[in-house]
């Protein structure tokens, strides 16, 4: 007699991002985001199982992949300019506006009909500043600071800032912004004085986890990706992490430039190895 057996945990990591990529794609390829049930039944895990699994490999939960997947949706089919916000809400398997707009700051960082139209009508506060690493550019939303960027050229901070919001109304800080512009520089040049700006951050929710752990890094001590990734959960998403800090565009408030590799030795940053090299130095000369 054939006798039924309960589908197995897969033995193998390999089997495991076998199963986790395959739902991935289950998830990107729905009109609506798949139940957890369902999602484990098609791999053949028992959900709690299949949670663990899934979140181990990508850092995320299902559902934070799935809510991850839809916000890129809205804001690839935004960006193109040729979708109503109606049709890319819905397009993105939102299947109602009220879920999309109770969290449309988070994905999008400004108003919906303003992102479709590349920032029109958003207003960012911006002012450039030097620092003894360089040109500094400090820059505002409405939801609090947007960026904070390091480098040789000031125009060309500038430049880039332009091409993150091309149509939006950039204006030069007033005085109480150049005192937010100098505590930012104050946090370069004395970095083991800890500022609780209003972050605009912007990202995945896999990106504001790593953020929020190198958040937890103290001045003057550094971590590895590997180590990251082992206190956010997901020891197999070294890569990711190492993605996620190179995506952060908030300089020295989110600190990527405690990160090193497991031997110790600097890795690439957004604005530049030595700006890395001389911001860990200045912290462990000021324990």
């Amino acid at each position: 007699m054939h006798v039924m057996t309960k589908p197995q945990l897969p033995s193998t990591p390999n089997k495991h991002a076998d199963l986790v990529a395959q739902a991935c794609r289950r998830i990107e390829a729905a009109d609506q985001p798949p139940s957890l049930d369902g999602l484990a039944q098609q791999a053949g895990l028992s959900p709690f199982h299949f949670h663990r699994v899934f979140k181990a490999a990508t850092g995320l939960t299902p559902k934070a992949y799935a809510d991850a997947h839809r916000a890129n949706a809205v804001r690839a089919s935004l960006a193109l300019g040729k979708a109503s916000v109606t049709d890319a809400i819905f397009d993105a398997g939102f299947n109602a506006n009220s879920r999309f707009y109770e969290h449309a700051d988070a994905m999008l960082g400004m108003k919906p009909t303003q992102y479709r139209a590349g920032g029109l009508d958003a207003r960012i506060e911006f002012a450039i500043g030097e620092t003894s690493l360089g040109a500094i550019l400090v820059a505002r939303s409405q939801r609090g600071v947007c960026a904070i960027s390091l480098g040789d050229d000031a125009d060309a901070l500038l430049r880039e800032l332009q091409d993150r919001f091309p149509r939006a109304e950039l204006i030069g800080g007033d005085a109480s912004f150049e005192q937010l512009v100098a505590q930012v520089v104050g946090m370069i040049e004395q970095p083991n004085i800890g500022i609780d700006l209003p972050l605009d951050v912007r990202g995945t929710a896999f990106q504001q986890r790593v953020w929020q752990a190198l958040r937890q890094i103290p001045p003057g001590e550094t971590a590895s990706y590997a180590q990251i990734a082992q206190r956010i959960g997901s020891p197999k998403s070294v890569r990711a992490v190492a993605g996620a800090c190179a995506a952060n565009t908030l300089a020295v408030a989110i600190p990527c430039h405690r990160v090193v590799r497991s031997d110790g030795a600097l890795s690439g940053y957004r604005w530049g190895v030595e700006r890395k090299r001389e911001l860990l130095s200045r912290e462990g000369a000021g324990r």
